[in-house]
């Protein structure tokens, strides 16, 4: 239960930030150009709200208001009963064209719906999801988003998307000025990847090291991984003097996903390789009986060789109370000597001790510090770099495994660590910033990319879409993604009872 809250914690909150992020850029550049925000809300609000405020004039809790006293004599408090509109609006549309403009914030209400699958801005004089059809039948008003030229339009639908992936960007500088960038490059694991069962069936090898993808070098093992996935060809060094050349089938990125999800999985994809070396031994277990110290490196089990962690990891288990022969090697003063000690092991087949998993104690390492204005070029670079790996990969969701694959708030949940992380955290808010950002910019009816592509429309044949074909269309929008949510959700549901 408590790691279920962290995770949902977690998803609740980058959604949150992703959210407002998001409806900012579209406030920002209506307010700049004039434009009318009637209401700003993080998640959605039908029949109720969890909170709203008007600045100067009324907020109110759970769907009741209180009228501030600073609020104009003929100002109303709006009534606590709704549409049932994801977006619903307050007042009547002939209210809203006898409004004067105001200041830049005041003349928007700000509010938190209780149902989180988004937010929303209601931007005056535009066809969204609140279909508010009875503002659209009254004479334009020159703050209504309808009375501005094309491109003032187009900004102010693309701001959204824009600002999605400049998060993204300021996340990713932010970790690589806080933390830098440490890793072992591919070519200096001396002993190569351990590979999942999926890997081993298309060809790789444990030990083999990947060095290019489609002809392009791998390096950085965090980017390889997603570049491996995604090439056609991998080629690889195998025992240390041969190329071998492995064919990536079209569809691997599923069977890696369905073998990730099982309970038997032990590898994800591929990891480095490293000795089994003792970093702790804890005073009176069967290690430290045996005289192990910290430094050893474990070679052998009884007569089976564990060279990585892997074999050592897959050997151990299965001696429950029982007593092991273990080798291994120790450096004393320039000597190296071989010793051979036998090992009691608890009731879980544990010998004590702690083992160095870091690939940098043991391989060459690359480790870069940024500096303020360094970590921008950088961070520029990863979001791009996440975006087009995301875009590449949405092909595949037009597959059958694609459609079976997807999923919904308990697929994105699932993905943040048990244990809370900031630097996990904001790494998976990035990306999910990343992917709201390329999702937006759909071109479907509903969502931004939809609105951009008739005004592009507009900007190309000198003439609007007429507004019952515009109100058609987002409904048609807002059919196929509520579908496509209750789909994906639903997915959700099916894989807890597989």
């Amino acid at each position: 239960m408590e790691t279920f809250l962290i995770k949902a914690a977690q998803l609740i909150l980058a959604f949150a930030i992703l959210v407002i992020i998001h409806e900012f850029g579209h406030f920002l550049f209506a307010r700049i150009f004039g434009v009318r925000v009637e209401k700003f809300y993080i998640f959605f609000d039908p029949w109720t709200e969890i909170f709203k405020w008007k600045p100067k004039k009324y907020f109110g809790f759970f769907g009741k208001t209180k009228k501030l006293k600073s609020a104009p004599a003929n100002e109303v408090a709006p009534d606590a009963t709704k549409n049932q509109d994801l977006s619903s609006t307050n007042g009547s549309a002939s209210e809203k064209t006898t409004e004067k403009k105001n200041s830049f914030w005041g003349d928007t209400e700000y509010g938190i719906g209780w149902l989180p699958l988004g937010g929303y801005c209601k931007i005056a004089g535009m066809i969204d999801e609140s279909m508010d059809t009875e503002q659209m039948k009254q004479p334009a008003q020159e703050w209504e988003f309808r009375s501005k030229p094309a491109w003032q339009r187009l900004l102010i639908m693309i701001a959204g998307v824009l600002f999605n992936f400049l998060l993204a960007i300021v996340i990713y500088a932010g970790i690589v000025y806080a933390t830098g960038e440490k890793y072992v490059p591919l070519d200096e694991a001396k002993m190569g990847m351990q590979f999942s069962g999926e890997a081993r069936k298309i060809g790789f090898h444990n030990g083999d090291i990947p060095l290019l993808a489609d002809g392009k070098p791998l390096s950085n093992p965090a980017e390889a991984r997603m570049e491996i996935i995604q090439a056609k060809e991998v080629t690889v060094l195998r025992n240390g003097n041969e190329k071998v050349t492995i064919q990536i089938p079209e569809k691997f990125i599923f069977a890696l996903d369905k073998e990730a999800k099982s309970d038997t999985a032990t590898v994800n994809f591929m990891n480095y390789r490293v000795p089994v070396v003792v970093s702790q031994v804890t005073p009176g277990e069967g290690g430290a009986k045996a005289g192990i110290r910290t430094g050893d490196n474990i070679i052998a089990i009884d007569s089976v060789s564990t060279p990585s962690l892997y074999e050592f990891f897959t050997t151990l288990p299965g001696h429950d109370n029982g007593t092991i022969n273990v080798t291994l090697v120790r450096k004393n003063n320039g000597v190296t000597d071989t010793i051979v000690t036998p090992v009691k092991l608890s009731s879980t087949s544990k010998m004590g001790i702690g083992l160095d998993i870091d690939p940098s104690s043991h391989f060459k390492y690359e480790e870069k510090r940024y500096g303020l204005f360094e970590s921008v070029p950088r961070g520029v670079s990863i979001g791009t770099e996440r975006l087009v790996s995301y875009a590449k990969s949405m092909k595949m969701v037009f597959t059958k495994e694609g459609a079976n694959s997807i999923g919904g708030f308990g697929s994105i949940g699932s993905i943040f660590p048990e244990k809370w992380d900031w630097i996990a955290f904001w790494n998976i808010a990035a990306f999910l910033s990343v992917a709201l950002a390329f999702m937006n910019i759909l071109p479907i009816p509903a969502l931004d990319g939809g609105h951009v592509m008739f005004l592009l429309y507009e900007v190309i044949f000198r003439r609007k879409p007429s507004e019952k074909f515009m109100e058609r269309a987002q409904i048609v929008g807002m059919t196929i993604l509520l579908l496509l949510l209750i789909y994906a959700n639903g997915m959700d549901i099916v894989r807890l009872f597989k």
